[in-house]
């Protein structure tokens, strides 16, 4: 029996011969074209191929994935989805925050204040990469944060900027009846008026401590690592009622490695290497909103 598939293809500039190597491909790969469109505007292209396969098994996508991913085609970016996931009628939408829905990571503006922002930098980055532990890296950085005046956040706030696309992606996925999340290893201070302002379903972060004014430090209860990321994405798609097999995870880091698994797909954005060749799917553009094509939104 076979099962409907999507492709969907995007970069700034989509290459005829590429996209025909990519056809060739799938038709190796055993499969029967149904109907290709377009989409896009002025900052990047979109071609969507549906296709069906002979049993459209998870084994068997994921295998087409990495044949695609394989085949090494440059500025072009595929991702291979489900038609079952495009055409349900809700979906869930969860993403990171910082370096994902917002363009910088919070932590190092505020170890900045400190003046330690080369220090916390070297280790943020290591630990998106996996190669600390998240919990242990997240107290050890907001340690450096001890003393400075509870102010800072606000000015940090004020130099926080969406990435391009994220006011529209949230948008769009609202506007067609979906829910959509955010989950960050960040800071409630900074996310809760963003959260807030567009008008997120669901949010979380870590809490930071002050104390007289100050901060401490330190932060408030259990940190949000990436099993908590998967952890809210479990209990925040059934409160919806939405299968798994319809909920989209976007991340750029290791801690963001369970929920991209657990989702029905995973999308690397702007990642480190490690998480992109986990991923089901990478968007190397700086336009979050390319996820609302990948999710059929």
């Amino acid at each position: 029996m076979s099962s409907n598939v999507t492709a969907v293809s995007y970069g700034v500039k989509l290459s005829p011969s590429e996209l025909e190597q990519l056809r060739s491909l799938l038709t190796w790969s055993g499969a029967s074209f149904s109907a290709e469109t377009r989409a896009g505007d002025t900052r990047f292209e979109v071609c969507t191929v549906d296709f069906s396969v002979e049993s459209g098994t998870a084994a068997e996508i994921a295998a087409l994935r990495q044949e695609v991913a394989f085949a090494g085609f440059t500025g072009m970016d595929t991702a291979i989805v489900p038609a079952s996931l495009r055409d349900a009628p809700r979906k869930f939408l969860i993403m990171d925050v910082d370096s994902t829905l917002i363009q910088q990571e919070v932590i190092e503006l505020l170890a900045a204040y400190a003046g330690k922002k080369e220090e916390v930098t070297a280790v943020t980055e290591a630990a998106m990469r996996g190669e600390l532990d998240f919990a242990q890296s997240l107290h050890a950085r907001v340690a450096v944060l001890a003393g400075l005046p509870a102010d800072v956040v606000d000015s940090v706030r004020a130099e926080v900027k969406l990435s391009e696309g994220a006011a529209d992606l949230v948008a769009a996925f609202q506007a067609a009846g979906h829910a959509v999340a955010v989950v960050s290893g960040g800071f409630n201070q900074i996310l809760r008026p963003i959260a807030e302002d567009l008008g997120m379903d669901y949010w979380i972060a870590n809490e930071l401590e002050i104390v007289d004014g100050a901060l401490t430090g330190k932060v408030l209860g259990a940190v949000i690592d990436r099993a908590a990321k998967e952890k809210y994405l479990r209990e925040w798609a059934a409160a919806e009622g939405i299968p798994m097999e319809h909920t989209i995870a976007v991340g750029d880091g290791a801690n963001d490695l369970d929920m991209l698994s657990a989702a029905g797909i995973g999308i690397a954005f702007n990642a480190k290497p490690a998480v992109r060749a986990a991923a089901d799917a990478a968007v190397n553009l700086p336009y979050l909103d390319a996820v609302r094509h990948i999710a059929g939104v």
